[in-house]
């Protein structure tokens, strides 16, 4: 009898024993093509690369308090994050997941605030189905119902827009950028609602991953958001956590956006789960602020700054660039993109295929030219992931895409290294599953 705590009590999981590239290895030997891990194995299982610089860092120190000394990597990581990084993001605070980077950013923007001497700027605006971890400022920032309704009331008071949801909210007659624009002007509405001299932050994902399915704005919603931030003295933060780190084609996703970010949060490819790692970015003009202000963020954790998880990302980062794997990662999801389209564009559930880069999703619905959804009750996205995992392939199908209950997508992020082979592979097995299922 296990005495693990699982995220499922009733849950019957194979042991991870081994990972060869793509491949994840059970205890059994059976052998899963791992394309949904939530979009953190950018380099695959068995980078030696990275594997050498945590074995030769952990000999050197391993760990040291940030409070007390920084460390090498902490230092070299930063400065080639800054080298890539957009806009005059200057800053790098580093933590050990996505929820500890948003919870810092949240929190690095109040005390901006205060620093600056205008302490009634308070709220946050989100927007609906969105995910931005799950502590409990950062579950309070999502829009994911489903996620917070049992804690709903211990989360933070912020306020949800819209998201840009093309395929399902944009109506029929309305252009791509005429909708995108409309619904970035809600969150100018929800400032003059709220106060423009109360609110400090509106996050948003670049492209929305787990709760949505990979949607990417439409062109120019970013632009015009930008322009309202800037209009009302708001900050803008971005949640790369997901969609970052080369995954949709550029290192940091804002940049096909043509936008930068106050702050930006990024994890997950960042660690390439090699170590549990996370960082969030801000630019000069914040972290002025502090140091010419009280000199010290009220904000911390035991590991923030750990010199062996900030080894594995200075590798992990050294690979992504100096290999362009971004560029592979936009170049290899275009191929992804058309035979999902050839395999499945036509297939009488499935409704959108969307995403930008390795980040892919694939929208299940029970009437195709309605848009409708299937029952909750089936458990649709489920169903689909046990039937992957039986045929060899992880992926990631989520429920509750349209309002936190309705809704299926699945959603598929392999490794920047995948081969097209592999691919072929991916779609293939999806297939079977999802015939297994519908």
């Amino acid at each position: 009898m296990s005495h693990v705590f699982p995220r499922h009590t009733k849950a019957e999981l194979p042991i991870a024993a081994g990972g060869d590239g793509c491949y994840l290895i059970d205890a059994e030997g059976k052998r899963y093509l791992d394309c949904g891990d939530a979009a953190v194995s950018c380099l695959g299982h068995s980078n030696r690369a990275v594997i050498e610089a945590v074995q030769q860092q952990v000999e050197q120190i391993a760990f040291a308090h940030s409070g007390f000394m920084t460390s090498e990597p902490a230092e070299e990581l930063a400065d080639l994050l800054i080298q890539h990084a957009p806009g005059d993001l200057d800053r790098v605070y580093f933590v050990s997941g996505g929820s500890e980077a948003t919870e810092a950013a949240i929190k690095l923007a109040r005390q901006y605030f205060l620093e600056i001497g205008q302490p009634e700027r308070r709220h946050v605006i989100a927007r609906r189905q969105s995910y931005h971890g799950n502590t409990l400022g950062a579950l309070s920032a999502g829009g994911n119902a489903w996620r917070r309704a049992q804690f709903a009331p211990m989360l933070i008071e912020m306020t949800h827009i819209a998201p840009c949801y093309e395929y399902a909210e944009k109506p029929e007659g309305e252009s791509s950028f005429d909708y995108g624009q409309r619904v970035a002007n809600e969150l100018e509405q929800e400032i003059l609602r709220l106060g423009p001299e109360t609110v400090m932050a509106f996050m948003a994902e670049p492209v929305v991953g787990a709760t949505l399915g990979a949607v990417p704005a439409v062109e120019g919603y970013f632009k015009r958001i930008r322009e309202i931030c800037d209009q009302y003295g708001v900050l803008l933060i971005l949640d790369e956590v997901m969609c970052g780190m080369g995954r949709t084609g550029h290192l940091f996703a804002c940049d096909h956006d043509g936008v930068s970010p106050d702050i930006l949060c990024i994890a997950k490819g960042l660690g390439a789960g090699y170590q549990p790692i996370g960082a969030m970015l801000c630019t000069d003009k914040i972290y002025d602020a502090i140091q010419q202000g009280s000199g010290f963020f009220q904000h911390g954790h035991t590991y923030i700054g750990h010199p062996v998880a900030t080894a594995a990302a200075l590798a992990v980062v050294r690979e992504l660039t100096s290999r362009d794997l971004p560029a592979r990662a936009g170049a290899m999801g275009a191929k992804l993109q058309s035979t999902l389209e050839k395999a499945f564009g036509q297939h009488a559930h499935v409704g959108d295929i969307r995403g930008r880069g390795l980040f892919r999703g694939i929208e299940l619905v029970a009437d195709r030219e309605r848009k409708t959804p299937f029952d909750p009750a089936l458990g649709v996205a489920a169903k689909i992931k046990k039937a992957a995992m039986a045929e060899g392939l992880i992926c990631y199908p989520m429920s509750g895409t349209r309002d936190g209950k309705a809704g299926d997508h699945i959603l598929l992020a392999p490794p920047f290294i995948i081969e097209e082979e592999q691919i072929d592979e991916l779609v293939a097995k999806l297939g079977r599953a999802i015939a297994a299922v519908i």
